[in-house]
Order: C-alpha cells, then sequence, then structure tokens
C-alpha cells in the first residue's frame, strides 16, 4: 500500500497540474521544399522579433525565445534595433553586415472566444427527494500564434508554424509552451540546434 501512495500520488499531482495548464498545439507548419539534410545548416546568429501589443510583453517573449536557443546565437530585437530602423532594405543590409543570417517574427495573428452551455442536471431518488444543479455558460479564449523562420542570405522564408493555446493564464506560461513547441520542431528540422 505504501508502494501505491508513494507513485500514485505525485504521478495524480502531475497529472492534475498539466490538466490545469493551458494547451499549446502545433496547429500548421510549412517548410521550403528546397529544405533537405544536405541543404540545411544550423544557423548562427539570429534576431528575435515578438511585436507584441506593448514593450514588456514585447521583451518578455523576446528573452524567452532567445533564452530557448542558445546564448549568443539569438539577439532580442529591442537590444539591437533602433527606433530610426524602418527600412526593410536598411535594416537586412545591416543585419548581414554584424553577421546575422537569420530571422525569427512570432506574432499574435489572432484570439478565437468561443461560448458553450453546459445544462444543468437532476436527479432524483426513489424516496421522491430531487437534487437540481444549474446550467452554466463558460468562454474558452484561444490565441493563435504565427512564427516565421527567415534566411537572411537567401531573402527566403524557410519556415512557418502557426499555435493555438487554449485558455492561458498568464504570458509566461503560454510563452513558455508556444516556445517549447516551435523549439523541437525548428530543431527536427535542423534550422537551430
Amino acid at each position: 500500500m505504501k508502494m501505491f501512495r508513494k507513485f500514485i500520488i505525485p504521478l495524480s499531482l502531475v497529472g492534475l497540474l498539466v490538466a490545469c495548464g493551458p494547451t499549446t498545439k502545433l496547429e500548421k507548419s510549412w517548410a521550403d521544399p528546397s529544405l533537405t539534410a544536405s541543404t540545411i545548416k544550423a544557423f548562427t546568429k539570429i534576431l528575435v522579433v515578438a511585436p507584441l501589443k506593448d514593450e514588456a510583453s514585447k521583451r518578455i517573449a523576446e528573452d524567452k525565445i532567445a533564452a530557448q536557443l542558445k546564448t549568443g546565437v539569438a539577439v532580442q530585437s529591442y537590444s539591437y534595433l533602433l527606433a530610426t530602423d524602418t527600412d526593410q532594405k536598411l535594416v537586412e543590409e545591416k543585419l548581414k553586415k554584424d553577421g546575422f543570417d537569420g530571422v525569427i517574427l512570432m506574432r499574435l495573428k489572432d484570439v478565437e472566444k468561443t461560448t458553450s452551455y453546459t445544462p444543468g442536471t437532476s436527479y432524483g431518488g426513489w424516496y421522491g427527494y430531487r437534487y437540481a444543479s444549474p446550467g452554466y455558460v463558460s468562454t474558452d479564449k484561444t490565441f493563435i500564434v504565427e512564427t516565421n523562420f527567415y534566411s537572411l542570405a537567401s531573402g527566403k522564408l524557410l519556415w512557418s508554424g502557426t499555435t493555438s493555446t487554449l485558455n492561458p493564464t498568464t504570458l509566461d506560461q503560454s510563452l513558455d509552451g508556444i516556445i517549447s513547441t516551435l523549439k523541437y520542431e525548428l530543431q527536427r528540422r535542423g534550422l537551430v540546434k
């Protein structure tokens, strides 16, 4: 019995934590068909851009992405780009001159809201007692995030993915799920180490 408690209780708690957290799924993924194992080389210096609604969210997202990639490989756009860097051609030239070979662009594409109704229930026994629970309406939010990976050398989009996160509770928690999903996919394709 002690052995049962020793393993089942911790497993149950882990299952409960996973069930309560937001779920992130890779909904769509596209890769340049010309990418093959022989043509791919891992990128060495990547600019991370996350144009979110406010500066604090942008910094959090870019810091988290950069931390997940090897140190020195990813550079946050807020620490590199200037407010005057608005011409894409000039920015690309500046990036190439400074040794960048890739760009990751992550943006919130949409927030989908769905409403559902759960009907109430009633229970009755042979003795005539009735218990009823009322119905309720619930609203779910799904955050759709699109991430694109560009090669500066070719000027081409190499990979694009769309993730969905159901009912995120905090920015940190939802970003962790999204970045983990994206990192796995980019590593699997050989674009990052």
